[in-house]
């Protein structure tokens, strides 16, 4: 399975914000969505990623402030970027070893085609054991007796 394969499963409206806009507000964007982040659009173009770990370290750093501080102070302005022909495999190593939650998904003319969860992974990749182990079962059981 490739990530393009999620996308088009998931169906999901990619949320925006721009950097400007305040924390708290950001964070009722996602809690009305039911999303744990949102990509940062500035004239169309990604110029980052606010996770709920970003808000999370920002409210560390700037303490009560944190919420009504601009979104640009606590995204990721350079985040991992996913390939829609990279396999589920590949991707989850990658969000594994670097500890990310979201990844933004780009085709080769960089548009955005959308943002995949390592929950959305996780997901493939049971449906994906849960497909195999059928056809195990069903070998298994149409077996030749010796």
């Amino acid at each position: 399975m490739i990530i393009r394969d999620i996308l088009i499963l998931r169906e999901r409206e990619v949320l925006t914000t721009p950097p400007t806009k305040i924390v708290a507000d950001a964070i009722s964007m996602m809690m009305q969505a039911g999303v744990g982040s949102l990509l940062v659009l500035q004239d169309g173009v990604m110029v980052g990623l606010l996770t709920e770990r970003d808000v999370l370290r920002g409210i560390h750093d700037y303490g009560a402030n944190g919420l009504a501080q601009p979104v640009s102070s606590m995204m990721v302005t350079e985040p991992i970027i996913g390939n829609p022909e990279d396999s589920v495999d590949y991707v989850r190593g990658v969000m594994t070893e670097h500890r990310i939650t979201h990844l933004p998904v780009m085709d080769g003319q960089q548009k955005l085609l959308g943002v995949i969860s390592y929950h959305d992974v996780a997901k493939a990749c049971l449906n994906a054991v849960d497909f195999e182990n059928s056809l195990l079962k069903r070998y298994i059981k149409h077996w030749p007796e010796a």
